[in-house]
């Protein structure tokens, strides 16, 4: 069970709405005790079939799939980003390939933006721990781009605004060709927001650039955590109003998912076979019964019916 600050209001109000129920009970029986006909009740001969009452569901909370004002569908829908909306492989091998070209550097590109992407995860693995407070993605991503430089030979060739500027090709990644069409197609129906581990200033500058319509951003710096630590994905859920269940987790990524899945969201894999390259050997297909499963964000859309 979810902590109380995670109910939604809509539980809450069940929970009152059969507290009153009971306390009715207690009065009605407390006055026939006393041999008093209570206010407001039936005649005698029409109360004998109502006499048994379920006290395990008079004052428990409303199971989280009841109907009354929660009826569990879809209201939202939260994207993993990197690789499921953009392509950050193609986008930044392109970045690095600028200044190398600009500064004279012999380096494979694509193989930069990999080894930089390669410490993305382990960056953020002392957070997740909790032995180390939280830090901005842009952050991590600019100490694993001194790392990837020096492992490179080219340490310390940059200034401090060209290392800033190349460390925020993360902030102008490129959308894959059906996101903007089909996000689009899913705003007219659902909420829109991110559930990346970017920080907010990366998420919205991206979005600005990219023309991504998400109506907001929640994610990691919002819950001050990386996932898949539960507290972020529940952060957002909260932040939206709604419980678990009627927000849809899409990513392109299974373990993503899984994560989602576990603490009562519902779920949607979108297809990205050419994420890590022409060689990618992951992903490349729905790894469980996810509620939804697309070969695109307008294949999702469509399964959606916007």
């Amino acid at each position: 069970m979810f902590p109380p600050t995670l109910y939604s209001l809509s539980t809450r109000y069940v929970f009152v709405h059969r507290l009153s129920r009971l306390s009715t009970f207690v009065y009605s029986f407390t006055a026939r005790v006393r041999g008093q006909e209570p206010d407001g009740l039936e005649p005698a001969e029409n109360r004998e079939k109502h006499h048994d009452v379920n006290w395990a569901t008079a004052v428990a909370p409303v199971d989280i799939a009841e109907g009354l004002m929660t009826d569990g569908s879809i209201k939202a829908l939260v994207f993993d980003v990197f690789g499921t909306v953009v392509d950050w492989r193609t986008s930044v091998a392109r970045e690095v390939e600028a200044v190398a070209k600009a500064k004279g550097w012999t380096v494979d590109a694509t193989a930069f933006a990999v080894t930089w992407r390669a410490k993305y995860q382990p960056s953020m693995d002392p957070v997740r721990r909790g032995e180390k407070p939280y830090a901005r993605l842009d952050d991590l991503h600019r100490e694993s781009l001194k790392a990837v430089l020096a492992e490179s030979g080219v340490a310390d060739s940059l200034d401090p605004e060209e290392l800033e500027h190349l460390n925020r090709a993360w902030h102008r990644l490129t959308p894959w060709p059906d996101s903007v069409p089909g996000l689009t197609r899913l705003k007219t129906k659902f909420i829109l927001a991110t559930m990346s581990n970017g920080n907010t200033a990366l998420m919205v500058n991206m979005a600005k650039n990219a023309g991504l319509p998400w109506d907001t951003i929640l994610g990691s710096e919002p819950a001050q955590n990386y996932k898949p630590v539960p507290k972020v994905y529940l952060t957002g859920a909260d932040w939206l109003g709604l419980r678990p269940d009627e927000v849809l987790m899409t990513a392109a990524h299974n373990n993503d998912l899984a994560a989602a899945r576990a603490l009562g969201f519902k779920t949607a894999f979108v297809l990205r076979p050419n994420e890590h390259g022409p060689d990618q050997k992951t992903d490349l297909a729905a790894a469980e019964d996810w509620t939804y499963s697309a070969d695109s964000m307008e294949d999702l859309a469509d399964q959606l019916g916007c």
